[in-house]
C-alpha cells in the first residue's frame, strides 16, 4: 500500500479528529503542513478546489471530509473497530451530532476574544483580520450566537456527555472507543486551546475523565513531508483505488460532474466521474503538476451534478 499522507494543521479541530484515529489504530503516517487561510495552491492541485481541512491522500487519491477519511482509516487498520456491528448506527447518529451540533457551538464559543488571545497566541492582529476575513468568506451565511445563548447550548450538550457517561462506562458507547468518541472529542479538546473557556469542562468531571481517555490514543506515528514531496507523490501512481458507478444512482461513468460541499466553503470540485455509490463519489481530474487524480467525497453532505453542455 502507499503511503497515508495527512494534509493538515496544528490548531485544525477536524485534523485532531482524524489524528485521534491514527492513534488508536497505531497507524504511520506522513505529516503534510497546509496553509490555514487561502491561497492553498498545493492543496488546490490534489483536489481540484476543495479547500476545506484536513484531507487525506494515498497515493494518488485523495480523501475529502474526515466523515470518509474515517471510513477509509477503518477499512485500512479494522481493529479496534471505529464502527462496532452492536452500535454502529448510534455510533453514526452521535458521531453526525457532534461534527454538527456540537462543533458549531463549541468552536465559535471559544473564538470569542478570551478564546481566540489564546488559540491565537502570539498573532499579529492583520493575521486575526485575514483569518477571519477568510471563515466568513467560507461561511457567509453563518450567524454567530450571543455569547448567553451559545454558553447555554454548550452546557446542554455537555450535560448531554456526561449523562451518557453517568454509569462509569469508559467510553460514550460502552467499554470500548468509537467513531463517537473521536467525534465529540474534538471539540473538547479545541475548547481546551483556550484556558479561559476550557474552565466550562470543570463542571462536567465524567466528560473530562473520558477526554484524557480519548486524549490518550495519541497521533500514531508520523513523519514530516513537505506538499512538494506529496504532489509528487500523486504524479508518480500508476493506479488508483478500485471504484465503479453504480448503476442505480442516476449518472453514469464518464459523466462530466461537479461535486460541492453541502454546507459552508461551497468551492466546486470539477471532473469525470469514475465512482459512485451511495457512500461515496469519485471524480477523475487531471492536474499539470499532480497528473491523474481521484477525488473522493461522502454523499452525505455533498452534492453532485451534471455539467450541462452547451449546445451548438
Amino acid at each position: 500500500m502507499n503511503e497515508l499522507i495527512l494534509h493538515h494543521y496544528a490548531g485544525s479541530p477536524f485534523s485532531e479528529k482524524v489524528r485521534l484515529v491514527l492513534g488508536l489504530k497505531k497507524m504511520r503516517w506522513r505529516s503534510v503542513n497546509v496553509p490555514v487561510i487561502l491561497p492553498k495552491p498545493d492543496v488546490v492541485a490534489l483536489t481540484g478546489g476543495y479547500r476545506r481541512t484536513p484531507l487525506m491522500q494515498i497515493g494518488a487519491d485523495v480523501y475529502c471530509d474526515s466523515s470518509l477519511m474515517c471510513k477509509v482509516l477503518d477499512r485500512l487498520a479494522p481493529e479496534p473497530p471505529l464502527y462496532p456491528d452492536a452500535v454502529r448506527g448510534l455510533a453514526e447518529v452521535v458521531a453526525q451530532w457532534a461534527d454538527t451540533a456540537l462543533f458549531w457551538t463549541a468552536v465559535p464559543f471559544t473564538m470569542q476574544p478570551a478564546g481566540v488571545a489564546h488559540v491565537f497566541a502570539g498573532a499579529s492582529r492583520e493575521t486575526l483580520k485575514a483569518f477571519a476575513a477568510d471563515r466568513a468568506a467560507m461561511n457567509p451565511a453563518l450567524r454567530r450566537a450571543p455569547v448567553a445563548d451559545a454558553e447555554a447550548a454548550l452546557a446542554d450538550y455537555l450535560g448531554r456527555l456526561e449523562s451518557m457517561l453517568g454509569d462509569a462506562r469508559r467510553f460514550l458507547l460502552g467499554d470500548a472507543p468509537c467513531i463517537a468518541d473521536v467525534a465529540a472529542a474534538q471539540s473538547i479538546w479545541f475548547m481546551r486551546l483556550a484556558p479561559p473557556i476550557a474552565v466550562r469542562l470543570d463542571s462536567f468531571p465524567a466528560v473530562r475523565a473520558w477526554f484524557e481517555r480519548v486524549a490518550g490514543f495519541g497521533h500514531g506515528e508520523s513523519e514530516r513531508m513537505s506538499s512538494d514531496a506529496a504532489i509528487a507523490v500523486a504524479a508518480e501512481a500508476r493506479s488508483h483505488a478500485p471504484v465503479a458507478v453504480a448503476a442505480d444512482q442516476g449518472f453514469a461513468a464518464g459523466d462530466e460532474v461537479t461535486v460541492t460541499p453541502a454546507d459552508y466553503a461551497h468551492d466546486e470540485v470539477a471532473g469525470v466521474l469514475v465512482g459512485l455509490d451511495g457512500g461515496e463519489s469519485v471524480v477523475e481530474r487531471r492536474d499539470p503538476r499532480a497528473g491523474l487524480v481521484h477525488v473522493h467525497f461522502p454523499r452525505i453532505g455533498f452534492h453532485i451534478k451534471a455539467v450541462r453542455k452547451e449546445v451548438a
